[in-house]
C-alpha cells in the first residue's frame, strides 16, 4: 500500500503483523505456524486507529516514516526488514526510536520452567542481554513505581486502571549466553531497566528500557493490555514529550508547539498540566497513606477476629492503649502465673484475661480470671487489683457475622458474672469506629463509664451504647 507525502493528521505506527482485516482465520487443520501468525495479528482487533490519531503500518508496508513501532520482529520474513527501515528512518531524522513490546502471552496456559515460574523474554536486536518475565498469580497487587515523570506516570495509570487482574509478568534484566570455540560467553544486559508499575516485591511489571547508546526507547508492557489505551498514551503524551516533530509532520491535532499558541491556549494548557501533576501527586500520597493504614490495621483486625494466643493478646493490648489505658504485658513480666494484661487508667486497674475458642466459650474461662485475681496480691501487691475483665474471641473459626453476639447466653450463668465479659468482635467494632468511650466503659464496667478526670456525677451514668455495625450489640457487663 503506497502512501503519499500529504499530511493526514494521523501518526504512522509500525505493527509487525499482517493486516488483520486481510487475514482470515486459517482452517482448523492448518499448520500451527499459520495459526500463530493469525492470532498475533488479531491481538490488534478492536483498535479504532483513527480515534487514537494513528495509522497502522503492517508487514509489507513502508515503515521509514513511522513515529513508533509495536512488537517489532528480528526474524527475516516476519518483520526484520520493516524494523530495519523503521530504525534507519528514525536515525536519518536524528530521532530516538520509540518501541513498545509486550511481555508474555496472555492467551496461553502458564508454562513453568526450571527457573521457578512461567518465563517469557523480550530480546533487543543489536544489544546484549534480554528482559525476562516471570508470570505472577492472579490477584497480584500492582502499584506505581516512585519518582515517575509525567509521561511514564500517565502510562502507568492508564495500564493499571484498564488491566484489572492482568496477567502480569515480573521483569528482570538477564544476560544472554552463547556457545563458541572458546566456550560459553555471557553477555551482560546493556542499558537500564526503569520500573513504571511494580508488584508487591518492587519488581517491575511495566518498564522502560534504554540501551547504552541512547538511540532507542523501549516500553515493555504485559500482553493482553488494551491497545487503544496505549495508543492514546503514545499519541497524546509520549510523542508530544519525546518527538513533537512527528506530530507536526502530519499536522496531528495533538501537536503542541508553544511558539504557535495564543496566550489563552498556553495558559489553559499549562493549567491543565499543573492540575494533572497535582492530581497525580495527591493521588500517590493518598494511596501511600491508605497502604500504611491498611498494613497497620490488618494486624489488629486479624488478631481480634481470627487470632489466638499472643496474636490475640497483642491486638487487645493495642486497642486498650488506644482507648487510654496504660497496659502491661504480664506474660512477659510474670510468665503464665497471672492474667495476660494489666490495664490501668487513672486510679482504676483491671486484670485482663484474653482467651480464644474455636466454638462456644467454656464457662470455666471465668474461673481462670477469678483465680488470677485471688493470687494477684502474692505476685505484686501494688497496684491493688480487685476486678478483672475477660475478653474472648469465641467461635473464631466462623465468619465474624455468623458468631453469637454474646460470649455467654445461659441466663443462670450470666446472672452470676461478677466481671465484664467482652467478645473480641465487639472490641473490634469499637476499635474500628474509634469509640474509645465504649471500650473504657466495657473494660471498667457499667458503673465506671465516666472519665476519671471528670467530677463524679450525682448518679452513675449508663455507658455509651456501642456504634452499630454488622453486630447489633456486644458484651455483657456485670456490676458488683
Amino acid at each position: 500500500m503506497a502512501h503519499s507525502g500529504a499530511p493526514s493528521g494521523l501518526v504512522a505506527v509500525h505493527a509487525a503483523v499482517q493486516n488483520p482485516a486481510e487475514f482470515p482465520e486459517p482452517h482448523p487443520d492448518a499448520a500451527e505456524y499459520a495459526r500463530e501468525l493469525w492470532a498475533a495479528a488479531h491481538k490488534y482487533d478492536g483498535i479504532n486507529w483513527d480515534k487514537a490519531g494513528a495509522e497502522p503500518r503492517w508487514l509489507g508496508m513502508d515503515t521509514s516514516t513511522c513515529a513508533a513501532a509495536i512488537n517489532p520482529s528480528h526474524f527475516h520474513g516476519r518483520g526484520a526488514d520493516e524494523f530495519t527501515r523503521f530504525l534507519d528512518g528514525a536515525a536519518s531524522r536524528g530521532e530516538t526510536a520509540l518501541i513498545i513490546a509486550t511481555m508474555g502471552d496472555a492467551t496461553s496456559e502458564p508454562r513453568y520452567s526450571v527457573f521457578g515460574g512461567d518465563v517469557a523474554s523480550v530480546y533487543f536486536r543489536g544489544f546484549a542481554g534480554s528482559i525476562a518475565g516471570k508470570r505472577l498469580g492472579t490477584g497480584s497487587e500492582i502499584t506505581l513505581a516512585p519518582g515517575l515523570d509525567a509521561v511514564d506516570q500517565d502510562l502507568a495509570l492508564r495500564i493499571r486502571n484498564s488491566s484489572g487482574d492482568g496477567p502480569w509478568w515480573a521483569m528482570q534484566a538477564r544476560p544472554v549466553t552463547s556457545e563458541g570455540p572458546s566456550g560459553t560467553t555471557v553477555n551482560s544486559p546493556e542499558g537500564e531497566l526503569a520500573p513504571i508499575l511494580v508488584d508487591s516485591l518492587g519488581e517491575p511489571v511495566v518498564a522502560r528500557w534504554m540501551p547504552s547508546d541512547g538511540k532507542q526507547i523501549w516500553y515493555i508492557v504485559p500482553d493482553g493490555i488494551n491497545w487503544s489505551t496505549v495508543l492514546g498514551w503514545l499519541v497524546q503524551r509520549a510523542l508530544p514529550a519525546y518527538f513533537p516533530g512527528a506530530l507536526r509532520r502530519v499536522r496531528s491535532p495533538h501537536s503542541i508547539n508553544p511558539d504557535l499558541e495564543t496566550t489563552a491556549e498556553s495558559l489553559t494548557r499549562l493549567a491543565v498540566e499543573e492540575l494533572e501533576r497535582h492530581y497525580a501527586a495527591e493521588k500517590a500520597r493518598l494511596e501511600a497513606e491508605q497502604k500504611r493504614a491498611k498494613e497497620a490495621a490488618e494486624l489488629v483486625r486479624s488478631g481480634l477476629l481470627f487470632g489466638t494466643g499472643s496474636e490475640l493478646v497483642n491486638a487487645v493490648a493495642v486497642v486498650l492503649r488506644a482507648a487510654g489505658f496504660d497496659v502491661t504485658d504480664l506474660d512477659e513480666e510474670l510468665g503464665t502465673k497471672s492474667a495476660d494484661l494489666l490495664a490501668v487508667r487513672g486510679e482504676e486497674a483491671r486484670l485482663v484475661e484474653v482467651k480464644s475458642e474455636g466454638g462456644p466459650a467454656k464457662e470455666a474461662l471465668v474461673a481462670d480470671l477469678e483465680r488470677h485475681l485471688s493470687t494477684w496480691p502474692k505476685l505484686r501487691p501494688t497496684p491493688p487489683v480487685t476486678r478483672g475483665t475477660l475478653v474472648v474471641n469465641h467461635q473464631h473459626k466462623l465468619d465474624p457475622a455468623q458468631r453469637k453476639q454474646e460470649v455467654y447466653e445461659r441466663p443462670e450463668f450470666v446472672a452470676t458474672l461478677q466481671h465484664p465479659v467482652i467478645p473480641a468482635t465487639g472490641l473490634f467494632e469499637w476499635w474500628r469506629t474509634e469509640d474509645w468511650t465504649a471500650v473504657r466503659a466495657a473494660v471498667l464496667g457499667q458503673h465506671h463509664s465516666t472519665e476519671p478526670s471528670e467530677p463524679a456525677p450525682a448518679k452513675p451514668e449508663t455507658p455509651a451504647a456501642p456504634r452499630r455495625g454488622f453486630w447489633s450489640r456486644f458484651g455483657r457487663f456485670a456490676d458488683s
